[in-house]
Order: C-alpha cells, then sequence, then structure tokens
C-alpha cells in the first residue's frame, strides 16, 4: 500500500506543482495587464515573482523577526514595490478583480507579520520606494512617505534644524506608516503625545482606487487611521506630522541597579511618581535578568531630559532622590544624538549611515506582548516576578515605559489609542532566542513561557479588558476567520487594543470598506449603522 501512495505521489505531484505554477503565471499576467491599464506609469519592472533571483531577497530584507522566516510560512504570488501614487491605485483595483488579498509593508517591524503574511492567494505592496520627506520650517511640518524610516525623518528634520523634532520611537528602522497608524509612544510621549497625536494630514488609497487627502476623505476616516490601524482601511501614501520644539540641549542617563543594589525599591518608587514627574523628564526602565553564577536581576533606568543636566539634577533630587543620580550619570547632547543614544549607536558608526540605514536593526527570534498598569505593583509582587524570570527567564526582558503628562490630558476618545489617563506606564514583554538553541522546539518552549509570563501578570495589569498596544500586536488575543469576520467575536481582541473606540472603528470600516477588502487577522471588522 505505502509503495502504491508514492507511486501515485510520485506520478501526480510534479502535476499538480506545475498546474498551481501554471495558475499563478496566469493570475501575474493578468495581474500586470491589469495593472498596466490603470497605472499612468510603467510598473512591470517593480513587480517581482518568486522566479525572480532577487524575490527572496526582497521579501526578507525588512523582516526582523526571524520566527517569521521559516520556510513553512505562506509567500506571496508576488511583491510590487511602487515607485508612484497610480501604481498603488492600480494594485487595489486589480487585486479586487482577481480576488488577490494585498498586504502593506513600510518597515518590516511587524510583531505577527501580517504585512507580508497570509494564508489566501495574496501580494505583497512593499513601499520602500516610497521614502521621500519634505521638511517644511515655515509651518514646522514635514510630509513623509509612508515607506521612510523614523530614523530617516529623524535625520531629515536635524538637517534642517537643531531645535525641533518629532515624538516618534527609538528604534530607527520602523517604517513611519505602520507605527503612525498604530500610535508611536517615545521618549518625548510624556510631553507632546503619541507620534499620531501630531498628523496634520494624510494621503491614502481607498478601496476604490481613489486618493484621498484629509479633507476629502472626512474625519471620521482621518480619525480611524491615527492609531486604529490604517491598513484596515486602506494604503497609506504618505503623512504631514508637526514638528515639535526641542532645546539646543538635552540630557540623557542610564543608571543600573540590580536586587542587590536595591533594584526593587527603586522599581517601587518609579511607579508610584513615574506619572507625575515634569512633563520634560522621561524615565523608562529596562528589566533583564544577568547571568553568571549567581543570577540576579537588574534594573536599567533610562532617561532623556528636555534640558541642561543643571536643570534635571533639582528635579531628580526633589521627586525621585532614592536612585542617587550624580551629574557624572548625566551626558549633555543634542536632541538627535539623544535619538542616537536610545537605539544603541556606536561611536564609531556615522550618524547618516546609521539613522539613513534601512535594514541595519539586528534579526532575531522573538515573541512580545504588552499591557498597561493603573496601579502600582507591591515589593512582594515585583519579587514573585523577580523570581519567575530568573528561574525560567531566559532571553527574557520587560520594558516599563512612563505615561502622563499630555497622555493624561487627551482625551480616549481623540484618537483610536485610548489607554491615556489613569495609566502610570505600559510595559512590553519580550522573550529572544537564536535558531541553534533547538529550533522549532525552542520556540514553542519560549512562546510558551512567555504566554505564562503574560498569565503571572493577569492580577498587577489592567482589566475589563486587560488592555494591549497595537505596535505590539499579539495574535494570542483572537484573530479573525476569512471570509467571516464577526464584529461580536472580534471585540475580544479589538477592545483591548481600543476599549470603547472599537466599535466607532468598525463603524468607519462599514463606511469606508463594507465588503471587507482590506482583511487580515486582526483588521477592524465592518459594521454597518443599523448593527
Amino acid at each position: 500500500m505505502g509503495s502504491l501512495v508514492s507511486i501515485i505521489f510520485i506520478i501526480f505531484f510534479p502535476l499538480m506543482f506545475s498546474i498551481s505554477l501554471a495558475s499563478s503565471s496566469s493570475i501575474y499576467e493578468n495581474f500586470l495587464k491589469c495593472a498596466t491599464n490603470y497605472s499612468s506609469e510603467s510598473i512591470s519592472e517593480l513587480v517581482y515573482t518568486p522566479q525572480d533571483s532577487s524575490f527572496s531577497s526582497i521579501l526578507n530584507s525588512t523582516i526582523h523577526n526571524l520566527r517569521l522566516l521559516s520556510s513553512k510560512n505562506p509567500k506571496p504570488l508576488f511583491i510590487l514595490t511602487p515607485t508612484h501614487e497610480s501604481h498603488i491605485q492600480a494594485a487595489i483595483i486589480c487585486s479586487k478583480q482577481y480576488n488577490l488579498q494585498i498586504r502593506v509593508r513600510s518597515g518590516g517591524h511587524d510583531y505577527e507579520g501580517l504585512s507580508y503574511l497570509s494564508n489566501a492567494l495574496f501580494l505583497i505592496i512593499d513601499l520602500r520606494n516610497l521614502r521621500s520627506i519634505d521638511v517644511n520650517m515655515e509651518d514646522e511640518t514635514a510630509w513623509v512617505q509612508a515607506g521612510a524610516t523614523i530614523g530617516e525623518v529623524y535625520y531629515r528634520i536635524a538637517e534642517k534644524s537643531s531645535i525641533h523634532g518629532f515624538p516618534a520611537g527609538i528604534c530607527h528602522s520602523v517604517g513611519i506608516g505602520g507605527m503612525l497608524s498604530g500610535g508611536g509612544k517615545g521618549t518625548m510621549v510624556r510631553k507632546y503625545g503619541l507620534a499620531c497625536d501630531n498628523v496634520m494630514d494624510a494621503r491614502i488609497v481607498d478601496v476604490n482606487g481613489r486618493i484621498l487627502d484629509r479633507k476629502s476623505m472626512g474625519e471620521d476616516l482621518f480619525w480611524a487611521i491615527r492609531g486604529g490601524g490604517a491598513a484596515s482601511f486602506g494604503v497609506i501614501i504618505s503623512w504631514q506630522i508637526r514638528l515639535v520644539p526641542v532645546p539646543p540641549t538635552v540630557t540623557v542617563f542610564t543608571v543600573n541597579r540590580t536586587l542587590e543594589q536595591g533594584a526593587t525599591k527603586l522599581v517601587h518608587k518609579w511607579q508610584h511618581i513615574t506619572d507625575k514627574l515634569h512633563e520634560d523628564l522621561f524615565i523608562a526602565i529596562m528589566v533583564h535578568v544577568l547571568g553568571g553564577e549567581r543570577r540576579t536581576i537588574q534594573a536599567s533606568f533610562n532617561s532623556l531630559f528636555l534640558g541642561s543636566s543643571k536643570e534635571l539634577l533639582p528635579l531628580m533630587e526633589n521627586s525621585f532622590p532614592e536612585l542617587g543620580l550624580e551629574a557624572k550619570d548625566c551626558i549633555e547632547m543634542s536632541w538627535i544624538n539623544s535619538t542616537l543614544y536610545f537605539d544603541g549607536y556606536s561611536n564609531g558608526e556615522s550618524p547618516f549611515n546609521f539613522l539613513m540605514n534601512k535594514t541595519s536593526q539586528s534579526k532575531i527570534f522573538f515573541k512580545a506582548k504588552s499591557d498597561f498598569v493603573k496601579e502600582p505593583i507591591s515589593e512582594t509582587g515585583l519579587e514573585r516576578l523577580w523570581k519567575l524570570l530568573i528561574l525560567e527567564g531566559e532571553g527574557a526582558f520587560m520594558e516599563m515605559d512612563p505615561l502622563g503628562g499630555k497622555m493624561s490630558e487627551i482625551p480616549e476618545s481623540e484618537t483610536p489609542f485610548p489607554h491615556r489617563a489613569g495609566n502610570l506606564y505600559s510595559i512590553q514583554y519580550r522573550v529572544m532566542w537564536e535558531e541553534a538553541e533547538g529550533g522549532i522546539r525552542a520556540t514553542k518552549k519560549q512562546i510558551k513561557w512567555m504566554r505564562k509570563l503574560h498569565k503571572y501578570m493577569t492580577p498587577y495589569v489592567s482589566n475589563s479588558p486587560r488592555a494591549a498596544y497595537l505596535n505590539h500586536r499579539d495574535l494570542d488575543l483572537g484573530r479573525n476567520k476569512y471570509g467571516n469576520t464577526s464584529y461580536s467575536k472580534a471585540t475580544v481582541w479589538g477592545r483591548k487594543y481600543f476599549k470603547n473606540n472599537f466599535k466607532r472603528l468598525a463603524l468607519v470600516k462599514g463606511k469606508v470598506d463594507p465588503d471587507n477588502f482590506f482583511w487580515d487577522e486582526q483588521s477592524i471588522p465592518p459594521l454597518a449603522l443599523t448593527e
């Protein structure tokens, strides 16, 4: 019987494979013919199929989570790298015509790969060529194409001004398109809010292939794309951002403390003051396990202060004297150099090369989750957490980012991102590992561990719902079923990201994309006003 099965497989598998290739080839040819008709610019040389030698390198180039680079993961039929707005318009129109899904990728830092993975027939629109940045110092704004990175935006602002910046994240190779559509937390969040709070306008290609700006899309859609996940509503071409003033000199510091040096009491105190500090002062904590003969916890207090060390030291002495900050711990620099500092810049590198390199971020295997904290965790709770990390948390770390300041002044309904007043800080959990450490078995083990840590934290974090941050995407929270996206079922994960804003997002989706063309496992489901 086994030999008969083998013979059948040998005979029919090549035939099925050739049929599959023929079908893919036919779809590609039809799509390309259609796209050529709808695009005002040549498009054929911008489309890559698996038969092209550069297909794999383009596909993998900006994927930063090696967990999502498995050969078993589904691949797109082809990748489009548009250089003109009409290429995106054509791709949407023709994808609808041939029943193809679209995935849109700007930076590739998507934690769960929803911008480049799908189990349906799909293509990727990779925005790597749409990365122009036009800084206008007269009105203190900039138009930024969605394929630009945070580092590129920072650098182009600094070229024009030493006293302007933008309140985005610390990882320079993150794409600005995805970051803004999910929120965008950075070291100036307490002074100026999220990155998406500082968006003035946008250009989007909608489901009908129309290019809309803020005026033509209307305030409901403009509200939705700033923090609600723009990929649910269309393809962002560019954003207009508001530049913010920064002083000529800022101060940074990193103070490391282990358990033996009183880390537990310091973290406990930090929780009580971090949201109440002066809005110019941002102090985050990185928690990880130190190895060696006797494993311990190290808490690294990382800070940006929008001012001089002379101004900072009295503030710290008044608000957080327990940390013991001294003048020798403080480093004064320009704001642009502070962005290098927080992203692990090495002094031997050119700042230009560092910030303008889209793919320099290291590739690692990881799984991440997020939380928001409303009440300080007790010292006993922290001690139990440290014990869990020391015993089992190999490769794990926690990033605790302060809120308060400007974030407490902006209403929950101002943008889809609702985690504002009442939250002391946010947490990002990550566990990282090497492929050589056990392959698939290691991946399963580490994901299981991350879920255990997340479950352990349940009593200490927000509830009803337990909140999460969209830019730290987590499919463990729930996922849509392809072809049957239920609003009621999607609320299981949707309210964790958006709380009461989820229904408004679904109503906007019902207006602008009622047939749910822009679908993925955690896209906003369409909801009719009558439902």
